[in-house]
């Protein structure tokens, strides 16, 4: 038996007051529907198995899912509800397949919650299978109806529901299993006949029924598996239980906060044990950090790979490499490309990119190293710069072991120092310095004597 789903995302956001589609708001970092399809394939499905229907917005969808993985998208042009969103991916609906069908917006549904569903309907022998939560102010969610033995005969939504039927407290969290034959046979006979005048999803269930089919539900433990978001009030909300829940599950592996506040950690995050996050950090992206490590405060790392005994103050780093024991900050930038190898020490105001800096240098501070390739044991003083880009091409510079670049010399790429070599302070170097030498590259000093503005000046003051 195989296993497909048609994830609904074609939602506009009206009530976020965005332009973007409501499935790629944001909770930490990733959009909604990244969230949903990280559960869906952690339930085993595999991406040309996974339908998604979009609406306005649609290429922005699109291009965010291409980055994922190849699946199909259905447009829906017209919002006539959840079940004439699946009818525009019929297609999907293949015979001897169980299919998902849940929300894009539903970024705490997780994997295990899918599978003990799908384990459900499949024991039970289900044509469909709702998952339930039990919720003590049930809102806005439809109803489940139950008969007189308990047996699941239907759902509600909260528009039609009689006063009796709005006290019911366990409600349809929107995510289903169906068997692709039964939901085939049932979308057809789908009628707007309610007070939104839409084609409602809820009501196959009534339909499944009628033609013999069973119906069983599947019941949550976890209530957050119902929340979504339908303004920003909702998307705070999201995040702040994302980020505590995240936050926890460090904690659980050893990871150590101080303070909640200003910190916000990516849900693909790997940190490991005794390492230190202070407050306003933020951790995106597939960042992994070692062991005995101090990150932040006020330090923003994406997509990077950090080793042990790291101290990271003030810093930011993007698609980096870092190794164990390096020390940077404060006011660090540290650009895509940058590979710091073990023990070494960036001081405050430093910016690299695309550069590798060997073992046990020290960049001290005021300095920029751009395409650079810079050996083990180098010292950079107070200012310097290497000078990569000439307006139309960029060029690197290469510096040897155990360098010692004097303070506001600038490096004119493409140039080599050599091994063990001293540039002298206030040097612009143009051309490559052999080993074991000293290079000053300074113009002439004039001085003139007795200068005439400077009197002037003094008798202004």
């Amino acid at each position: 038996m195989s296993y497909s789903a048609i994830i609904l995302a074609a939602g506009d956001g009206k009530r976020m007051k965005t332009s973007k589609p409501k499935v790629m708001c944001e909770v930490l970092g990733d959009p909604m529907i990244g969230w949903v399809i990280d559960s869906v394939r952690g339930a085993g499905i595999s991406d040309e198995d996974i339908g998604v229907v979009v609406g306005n917005g649609a290429e922005t969808v699109r291009e965010y899912l291409a980055k994922l993985g190849s699946f199909r998208t259905f447009m829906q042009t017209e919002r006539k509800g959840t079940g004439h969103a699946v009818m525009q991916a019929s297609e999907m609906l293949k015979d001897g397949d169980n299919v998902l069908v849940m929300c894009g917006d539903a970024p705490f549904v997780d994997s295990d919650v899918l599978m003990s569903a799908l384990n459900e309907h499949t024991h039970r022998r289900n044509d469909v299978t709702v998952v339930t939560a039990d919720l003590p102010d049930p809102g806005s969610y439809g109803r489940i109806q139950r008969d007189a033995n308990g047996a699941f005969v239907g759902i509600v939504e909260k528009k039609d529901c009689t006063l009796v039927q709005l006290g019911i407290t366990e409600i349809n969290s929107g995510v289903y299993w169906f068997s692709a034959e039964a939901l085939k046979a049932a979308l057809p006979k789908l009628a707007a006949e309610n007070a939104a005048g839409e084609y409602y999803l809820t009501d196959t269930i009534g339909i499944i029924r009628e033609a013999g089919g069973k119906t069983g539900t599947f019941t949550a433990e976890d209530t957050d598996i119902v929340l979504g978001a339908n303004d920003r009030s909702d998307l705070l909300q999201l995040n702040i239980i994302a980020k505590m829940r995240i936050m926890a599950e460090h904690m659980n592996e050893g990871v150590e906060f101080v303070s909640t506040d200003g910190i916000i950690i990516g849900r693909n995050i790997k940190i490991g044990r005794d390492t230190l996050i202070l407050p306003g950090t933020i951790l995106r992206g597939n960042t992994v950090i070692g062991e005995n490590c101090i990150i932040g405060p006020n330090s923003l790392i994406e997509n990077c790979t950090i080793g042990s005994g790291v101290t990271l103050n003030s810093v930011q780093a993007y698609d980096s490499r870092i190794g164990d024991r390096v020390k940077a900050g404060p006011f660090v930038q540290l650009r895509p490309g940058t590979v710091l190898h073990d023990g070494v020490k960036i001081g405050d105001f430093v910016e690299i990119k695309n550069s590798e800096i060997g073992v046990n240098t020290a960049v001290a501070h005021l300095t920029y190293l751009g395409d650079s390739d810079v050996g083990k044991g180098v010292n950079f003083g107070c200012g310097c710069v290497t000078a990569n880009y000439d307006g139309i091409n960029k060029f690197r510079t290469k510096i040897g072991d155990n360098a010692f670049i004097g303070c506001n010399t600038n490096l004119i790429a493409p140039v080599e120092v050599g091994e063990n070599a001293t540039t002298a302070a206030g040097s612009t170097i143009t051309k490559n310095v052999p080993p074991n030498s000293l290079a000053i590259e300074r113009g002439e000093t004039a001085i003139k004597e007795n200068w005439e503005k400077n009197f002037k000046r003094k008798k202004k003051a």
